[in-house]
């Protein structure tokens, strides 16, 4: 069972020097969204720039300058509604992370860039990038490998569609990807609740462990748990959480884990 804390709560605790500290967010491109109304009012900031999205932007860098993974879903690459910056490689800067990766999965030209990106202090020893079935293009999976050998660590971070049909296409594709991999992290906005992936979806046939998630959305009164992250039963969970920081729609998971190789 997840926990649903504050920010400061889930990291004041004293970590281990061989922990990792993951976040995966929807941070639906810096659009502040507190009421379903806002949907409709704030529309227009999907198109367009808007100075309420630097502020966005920066309190989300601040959020995420705590950990040490970053999975981030509905980010934009540089477009007009972002003032041509690209906000992975912008929250990457201001959170003082080294390294960065992003996969553009809808391309828009100059109207939007809709991507997944990554956030690490880490560098990935290996990045791939693939589109992931649907009848509608945009969906992307990224997978990146950490470590070498026995102990290589394989992360998983996508955004999979609405339909659930569709889900598990998407889901049977990831698999199929990841089948190798002996310690496996799957971290995104997945559309769907724990429940049903996993123990009806592809993810089934994985070694993970059976965690419960706390709901995510809407950020304002979480009734649905949509955001993931999900760790292959090889890894050593310490804790894992919802955040209760709205910053978007969709409230950011965290989760931290000890390090393939250094559980013994």
């Amino acid at each position: 069972m997840s926990d649903f804390c504050t920010l400061q709560e889930f990291t004041a605790a004293p970590r281990a020097a061989n922990t990792l500290r993951l976040l995966s967010f929807n941070i639906q491109v810096g659009i502040q969204t507190a009421a379903y109304h806002h949907y409709l009012l704030r529309s227009w900031q999907h198109l367009l720039p808007s100075r309420n999205r630097d502020a966005a932007l920066q309190h989300i860098a601040q959020l995420v300058s705590h950990f040490d993974l970053v999975a981030l879903q509905e980010a934009d690459a540089g477009s007009w509604r972002s003032r041509q910056q690209n906000q992975v490689a912008r929250l990457a800067a201001e959170a003082g992370f080294p390294h960065w990766y992003q996969q553009v999965n809808r391309n828009l030209g100059q109207f939007a860039q809709h991507s997944n990106g990554v956030l690490t202090r880490l560098p990935a020893v290996q990045v791939e990038q693939f589109q992931l079935p649907g009848l509608l293009p945009g969906r992307g999976l990224m997978l990146l490998t950490f470590g070498e050998g026995n102990d290589a660590l394989t992360v998983a971070i996508t955004h999979l569609a609405l339909g659930k049909r569709t889900q598990f296409g998407q889901l049977e594709f990831l698999c199929e990807k990841v089948r190798h991999a002996k310690h496996l992290v799957i971290m995104g906005d997945l559309n769907q609740e724990a429940e049903i992936l996993l123990r009806h979806s592809p993810l089934q046939h994985l070694n993970l462990h059976p965690l419960t998630a706390r709901a995510t959305y809407p950020s304002w009164r979480p009734q649905r748990g949509l955001d993931h992250i999900l760790l292959s039963d090889s890894i050593a969970l310490q804790r894992i959480a919802v955040i209760d920081h709205p910053l978007s729609d969709h409230l950011p998971v965290a989760a931290e884990i000890i390090l393939p190789g250094l559980s013994g």
